[in-house]
């Protein structure tokens, strides 16, 4: 038996958000350092409606001085049989 986790998107988006005010950046902050040219990306990811590619992960993580560990929020999720 496995526990499987699974990142809590809304809960992350919360954390994403402390993390960038905590850090004293602003979204415009998060979109020039993303490369991104609009900010609908970081403020889909503040309201737990998508989650940051594994590479913006890690801009956050430098950005925020925090491991990517500290930004995910993950649940325990549930208990799986895994068969060979």
């Amino acid at each position: 038996m496995f526990n499987i986790p699974t990142v809590n998107i809304k809960a992350t988006g919360e954390n994403i958000v402390k993390l960038r005010k905590d850090a004293g950046l602003s979204v415009r902050d998060i979109q020039n350092a993303c490369g991104f040219g609009t900010p609908q990306a970081v403020y889909k990811w503040q309201q737990g409606l998508a989650l940051p590619t594994v590479d913006n992960l890690l801009v956050l993580s430098c950005l925020f001085g925090v491991t990517i560990d500290e930004i995910l929020v993950v649940d325990k999720g549930e208990q799986v049989q895994i068969s060979a």
